[in-house]
Formats: C-alpha cells, sequence, structure tokens
C-alpha cells in the first residue's frame, strides 16, 4: 500500500488535512480552557477520547475483514484470549493517557501558538528513543537540525509571548512543565507502539484495539484519582459545550486519520505541515486571544520550521556514493596500467 502512486493533489489534500486537524486541535482546545466560566474536566474529556476511538477502531477492523463474523474472531483471539498483548499494550496507553492529560494543563496555562512551536520538542525526544530503541542511526544533518529546533524553543520560552484577551489566571512555567512531560511520553510511546508493531504481523487496528481498551481504563481510574469527588458531585459531563464536543471529536478522530493518511506522504511534507500548523496557530492566537508577537517568539518559531523541514530531508545513501568512488578509483587504476 506505502508503494502505491499517488497524485498531487491527493497528497497535497492529506497535507491540508494534517494541517488543519492539528492547528485546529490546538487552538480550540486553548479557547475552551480559557473561555468558559463553567470548566469542564479534562480527564473525563480524555476517556471518553479514548472510548470513542475504540468504536472507530472496531468500525476500521470490520472493514479490514469483511465480516462481522471474521470481526469477532480477530476480537476474541487477539483480545480475550492474549492477555499478554493486552499487558503489553497497557504500557503505551498508560504514557498517552499522562499525554493526554498534560496537553490540557499545558494549554491552559500557555498560549495556542507557543504551545504548538514548543510541543515540536518531541522531534528530539522521539529522535532518541528511536537510536536507543530500535537501534537506529540519525545523520548530522538530523542532529544538527535537532539541536537548532532546541535553539528555537529555548527562543520562544525565553520571553513568553502574552495573549491580551486571556483574563483566567496562568502559570506559564507549570505549562512548559506539563509540555515537557507530554513530549517525553510522545516520543518514548510512538516508539515502543511502533517496535509492538513490527514485532508481529498483527493488524494494525487490532493494536490499537488493545491500546484503546487498556486506555479507557487508565483513563477511567484517572478520572476518579484527580476529580472523583467532584464528578460526583457535579457529573461526567459538567461543562460540556458544542466547542468541548468538537475537542474531543478532533482528538479522536484526528490522530486516526493522520496515522492512515501519513503512510502516502513524505517526511518532507510532514515537516511542511507542521510548520505550516504553526503559522496557522499564531495567526488564530493573534485574532482570538490577542497574542503579542515579539522578536524571540518569531525568531524561535522560524527556527523550529526551517529546522522540523531539515529533519525530515531524505538521508544521503552513502553505500551508493562509496560504490562510485571505489568504480572511479578502479578505473583510475587501470588507466595507469
Amino acid at each position: 500500500m506505502a508503494n502505491e502512486p499517488v497524485s498531487v493533489a491527493f497528497k497535497l489534500y492529506c497535507l491540508t488535512v494534517m494541517t488543519l486537524v492539528a492547528a485546529t486541535y490546538t487552538v480550540a482546545l486553548r479557547y475552551t480552557r480559557t473561555v468558559s466560566s463553567d470548566l469542564y474536566f479534562s480527564t473525563t474529556a480524555v476517556c471518553i477520547t479514548e472510548v470513542i476511538k475504540l468504536f472507530l477502531s472496531l468500525g476500521m477492523l470490520a472493514k479490514e475483514t469483511g465480516s462481522l463474523s471474521r470481526l469477532k474472531t480477530a476480537v476474541v483471539d487477539h483480545v480475550f484470549r492474549s492477555p499478554v498483548e493486552l499487558l503489553k499494550l497497557s504500557v503505551p496507553s498508560l504514557v498517552y493517557a499522562v499525554q493526554n492529560n498534560m496537553a490540557f494543563v499545558a494549554l491552559s496555562n500557555l498560549d495556542a501558538a507557543v504551545y504548538q512551536v514548543t510541543y515540536q520538542l518531541k522531534i528530539p525526544c522521539t529522535a532518541l528513543c528511536t537510536v536507543l530503541m530500535l537501534n537506529r542511526s540519525l545523520s548530522r544533518l538530523q542532529w544538527f537540525s535537532v539541536f537548532m529546533l532546541c535553539g528555537g524553543v529555548t527562543l520562544v520560552q525565553w520571553t513568553p509571548a502574552q495573549s491580551t484577551k486571556v483574563q483566567v489566571q496562568q502559570n506559564p512555567f507549570l505549562g512548559f512543565i506539563a509540555i515537557a512531560v507530554a513530549v517525553l511520553c510522545s516520543g518514548f510511546a510512538g516508539v515502543y507502539f511502533e517496535k509492538v508493531l513490527k514485532s508481529s504481523d498483527t493488524s494494525l487496528w487490532v493494536r490499537n484495539i488493545q491500546m484503546y481498551l487498556s486506555g479507557i481504563v487508565v483513563t477511567l481510574v484517572g478520572v476518579f484519582v484527580s476529580d472523583g469527588a467532584q464528578v460526583l458531585e457535579k457529573g461526567f459531563f459538567y461543562g460540556y459545550t458544542t466547542w468541548v464536543c468538537f475537542v474531543i471529536l478532533l482528538a479522536s478522530v484526528g490522530g486516526l486519520y493522520t496515522s492512515v493518511v501519513v503512510k502516502y506522504t513524505d517526511n518532507i511534507m510532514k515537516g511542511f505541515s507542521a510548520a505550516a500548523a504553526i503559522v496557522l496557530s499564531t495567526v488564530s492566537s493573534v485574532t482570538l486571544f490577542g497574542l503579542q508577537i515579539t522578536a524571540t517568539f518569531a525568531t524561535g518559531a522560524l527556527l523550529v520550521c526551517v529546522s522540523i523541514y531539515l529533519y525530515g530531508l531524505p538521508k544521503q545513501d552513502t553505500t551508493k556514493l562509496a560504490k562510485a568512488d571505489a568504480d572511479k578509483e578502479s578505473r583510475s587504476k587501470l588507466i595507469t596500467v
């Protein structure tokens, strides 16, 4: 499937969807955490997101298997009769639950544009986990882009841009700590899940179902540990509005959709998508939240966008270069003889 030829128009469609999902989710989540007077419980939103993802994955598995009987067989074999696999997938479930809750904490204390730029620290974190867990190597250009990205994020956080239209109390330091935890979780969980996927021929949708089942249990525990008394008093859906439901829908559909369409794109396109999402989030933040752009923010954001592009450039095939040099050397020896 990954080698299927696709048109430029379809690639542009993928780019547009990925960009809009990333930017809209960030801005909409920020809006729901700073505008509403009756603030909803973020833990319940994360839990509902896991439930929706589970049903969406079941639907995709039903389409993949082609019949309800084969769907039932796949679920029984890989879920109910595979407790070890469920336990294995509970690790990323727990880590992703922490990551998703940290996103709510971060966007309650940081502007959407600042969050979008700083969250790109997931790239060096994922790179480090890839090197350590999957024994892969990075090119010099990729290491350079990682350090450039860290420098850009440092500039953005050095003098955080302020939002003049947001009146709620915020703690930028807490927001940065939340992003730091989120990117660590994102890097580890993503690479761990990739390792599990590549360790067997089990379907992606089966793996997703295993992970989301564990995720529902983990997030339900999180609801009652973190907000149990208030949830029992005010209700599970306290503070929910149309915007909150929209955020949950984006979180549910966006991740699954992106994981499907990303197979048709390359790293350069994903880099453009991330950079475009930063620009859209910045423009939206200026319009909706009165974000005041500073020189350090603009410079840092530009460095991050460039580093994302450089990181996604394809590696140079050094084996071909070495072979070409060897052929050239052998020809020169023949000429000398």
